[in-house]
């Protein structure tokens, strides 16, 4: 066991036996501090637990709650959203480190306790277990070339997979799709047209000739030219996409999607258009962006968002939680108030999977945030503790009441 470890061992178990002294406490706040994100944080949580024996739990799973009121109590409150339903019963959830570390040895360590132990054939606890889980999505997407070429990227070799005309297509080492080449603002011959498509399950992430970056969530399509020519740049999404435009003043970027446009000249934004979804979103973090239809004009400020409908009417919403609009592209599942449909909306994209709803859906609201590299059942298993049950059986999550 590491010395840092061993020290969070140790911090852990006096905070929550109340036998800390005030220097300690800090001490534990600061450590939970210092990490620069939650991912590397988690990792050294993680490692923290694998170095404990097995047969000395950090802590009672019965007495999570408690600690994790503890914790709230005595914590960074500026960091902590709590929310009581008037049946006490709703998820509490982080969005601050502190709270999201309780969590994670609180609500779970029985998940951990339980893997640690089936990997020991001595003492197995399968039953209680899922009969089955899901895996979380990856880097997996197909590329349609202009010529009707298709190349599935998650299993390409690295290097160069084809050229259009002068553009050069890259896949990278850390699996990025990169255009290179090619001269923006050229007129002669035909322009080739590409697609990428992420698959339920997948993502991606690539630059286009004229270096803006696009992350494709699960679910989704992007079309663009191997080249910009003309006065215009323009691609065509589906599902959901964010982009960090590269500026050109002369040669706007122009996105399109559900019957709407999104223009800008250079900026970081998010466009959320799935099907499934009641309204179409999109969030403006950097610059300014136009949004119009056959209807309406709206023009966004950083911090906005703007809603469409199926009516083609825009809604503008200030001060909006832009941190949960692009949570994915950070490898996070982020709510505010979500209902549980719309959570298992989000979960069926990114694990593929059929969601069904036995008896009255359950009328809960959730805010928090969990790592989208969970398997399934530890993201449901975290939404279990507000009174939904679920089931999990061949790529089929069944929710409960």
């Amino acid at each position: 066991m590491s010395a840092l470890n061993a020290r969070l061992r140790y911090l852990f178990n006096s905070y929550y036996n109340q036998t800390a002294t005030e220097q300690e406490q800090d001490e534990l706040f600061q450590i939970i501090n210092a990490s620069t994100n939650d991912a590397e944080l988690t990792a050294l949580i993680q490692q923290a637990w694998n170095d404990i024996d097995v047969n000395e739990p950090l802590f009672d799973p019965s007495k999570s709650m408690d600690m994790l009121n503890n914790i709230l109590k005595n914590g960074n409150q500026d960091n902590i959203h709590i929310i009581k339903p008037p049946d006490h019963r709703r998820l509490w959830l982080r969005l601050g480190t502190a709270a999201a570390l309780m969590i994670f040895f609180g609500f779970g360590a029985y998940v951990l306790i339980n893997k640690k132990k089936q990997s020991d054939p001595k003492k197995s606890i399968a039953k209680t277990q899922p009969s089955h889980d899901v895996l979380p999505g990856g880097n997996r997407a197909l590329l349609t070339l202009a010529n009707g070429k298709t190349i599935y990227l998650d299993n390409a070799q690295n290097g160069v997979l084809a050229r259009e005309g002068s553009t050069q297509i890259n896949k990278t080492r850390d699996g990025q799709l990169v255009y290179k080449g090619g001269k923006n603002g050229a007129t002669k011959g035909a322009v080739p047209m590409n697609t990428i498509t992420t698959p339920r399950g997948g993502q991606y992430q690539l630059v286009l000739n004229d270096g803006s970056r696009v992350w494709l969530n699960s679910a989704s399509s992007l079309s663009f030219p191997a080249v910009f020519t003309g006065k215009t740049r323009e691609v065509e999404i589906t599902g959901e996409a964010y982009f960090e435009v590269a500026k050109n003043a002369a040669m706007p970027f122009r996105v399109k999607a559900n019957h709407t446009v999104i223009e800008v000249l250079g900026t970081h934004f998010n466009t959320m258009a799935y099907n499934d979804e009641a309204v179409m979103k999109t969030t403006l973090l950097e610059g300014s962006v136009k949004i119009s239809n056959n209807h309406y004009t709206s023009v966004l400020k950083p911090g906005q968002q703007a809603s469409l409908n199926q009516n083609g009417e825009i809604k503008v919403v200030n001060d909006a939680d832009a941190d949960e609009s692009v949570a994915w592209k950070d490898g996070l599942f982020q709510f505010t108030d979500a209902s549980i449909q719309s959570i298992m909306r989000q979960a069926a994209r990114w694990y593929d999977v059929e969601v069904s709803y036995e008896g009255q859906i359950p009328i809960r609201e959730f805010t928090g945030r969990i790592s989208r590299n969970v398997k399934a059942s530890e993201l449901l298993g975290m939404l279990k503790y507000a009174g939904v049950n679920f089931k999990i059986e061949n790529k089929h999550i069944t929710i409960t009441q």
